[in-house]
């Protein structure tokens, strides 16, 4: 059976789990762990994707996601400006693989086939996930007991007790430590102010992180989170489920977290479909009528109305793709025209960069705004494929530094 396309729905939470070529290990060393969370924290930051829970083992990596949108950000913006799911995982595995690969003097593929993602229904499965990834380390017996977990770097657990610092925080760059010297640790940035009052639960699809924003006092005009890395506040996000201040909110998790050691390895979130969506229930598919099953997705986690949701909510961003959808021809006609090239030129192995310019736009407007497949880009521009990918990223970057550039041209 053919494999189904992934659903890459903007600003909703996804459980990506990627593995090691015939389960070999992808991290040897602790210096590969580190490489592998600074390029994470840097993608993760750069494109506004939140991290809930993360783990590392030898030969494959847990990450619980939402890609593009902050926990504080507008339903209505679910969809704007959002980074994809695929875009934030291909730059991590392709650049972690070709560091690996120079490091360790080896070549050929690192990761086995595609990473696996899966959609996930954020009330009844955010803090759930948040659990099952956390505890996989002492599953797979790379640590003894929950008290040594508490301790362990290669896993968010011990970030989120504060043991440890947060590697997913970008390391800032040599000019910014001379203009802050005396910038204090993670751990004590967090504001208490944070935790007070108690936030309701207002979990919904998309959009939010099933958490509603503290409002600033008026009386006292500092906003405790302005700045603050993403990375930061997603750990905020997280504790503001177990309690009013920092103290009681890391305690309260840890018991939290202590209660899932009994419940094993939890098959049931480590995919979607019917049955994993029922907690394990196989009656569900007892029904003979079809009106009354549950719909369902491989690729969902979630109830029959989520997964309704979902594939309405994709769909709908397939049709708009479509009614965007133009010939690549007349699109590469349109971009020379734009830049006041020569349409010619864009074939050529010319490297100016008005030429790098134009091959970007068109492979960046083609593939996200259309729907293009890279390797119908590739034959119209008469590139190779890691070039399309090249492509992408540089086209990316100047929808995002001159956006004023880009309307003029879908217009």
């Amino acid at each position: 059976m053919p494999r189904q396309a992934r659903l890459d729905a903007p600003g909703v939470l996804q459980h990506v789990m990627a593995r090691g070529i015939e389960r070999r290990k992808i991290f040897w060393d602790d210096k590969d762990r580190t490489s592998f969370l600074e390029r994470l924290a840097l993608i993760l930051e750069e494109t506004q994707t939140q991290c809930y829970a993360w783990t590392l083992i030898p030969n494959h990596f847990h990450l619980l996601l939402r890609t593009g949108l902050s926990a504080s950000a507008d339903a209505s913006r679910c969809r704007a400006g959002a980074t994809p799911l695929s875009s934030v995982m291909r730059r991590l595995m392709t650049g972690y693989a070709v560091t690996f690969n120079i490091r360790h003097r080896r070549s050929g593929h690192l990761f086995q086939n595609r990473y696996k993602s899966v959609v996930c229904e954020e009330d009844p499965y955010l803090l759930e996930l948040i659990r099952y990834i956390h505890l996989n380390p002492l599953r797979a017996g790379l640590v003894e007991d929950l008290n040594t977990l508490d301790k362990y770097p290669w896993t968010g657990h011990s970030t989120i007790l504060g043991q440890r610092k947060n590697p997913l925080i970008p390391e800032p760059t040599n000019q910014a430590n001379k203009d802050n010297k005396s910038t204090p640790s993670a751990d004590k940035r967090i504001a208490f102010s944070q935790f007070r009052p108690r936030p309701r639960r207002v979990a919904k699809h998309c959009g939010q992180a099933g958490i509603e924003k503290v409002k600033n006092n008026p009386e006292d005009p500092v906003d405790p989170v302005k700045n603050k890395p993403l990375a930061e506040k997603t750990i905020e996000d997280v504790l503001r489920y177990f309690g009013d201040n920092l103290r009681e909110a890391r305690t309260n998790y840890r018991r939290f977290v202590e209660k899932g050691i009994k419940q094993g390895r939890r098959s049931e979130l480590q995919g979607g479909g019917l049955i994993r969506s029922s907690g394990g229930d196989t009656s569900v598919l007892s029904s003979n009528r079809k009106e009354d099953r549950e719909l369902s997705d491989q690729r969902i986690l979630g109830s029959g109305d989520f997964v309704a949701f979902v594939i309405q909510d994709k769909n709908e961003l397939e049709e708009k793709r479509l009614e965007k959808k133009i010939p690549l021809d007349k699109l590469i006609r349109l971009v020379s025209d734009f830049l006041r090239i020569e349409k010619s030129k864009i074939f050529s192995r010319s490297r100016k960069r008005i030429i790098g310019k134009a091959r970007a736009l068109i492979a960046y407007y083609a593939i996200y705004e259309m729907g293009y497949k890279g390797a119908e880009v590739g034959r119209a521009l008469r590139i190779a494929g890691s070039s399309v990918s090249q492509c992408i990223e540089r086209g990316k970057n100047l929808v995002d530094t001159e956006p004023e550039m880009y309307q003029k041209l879908i217009n």
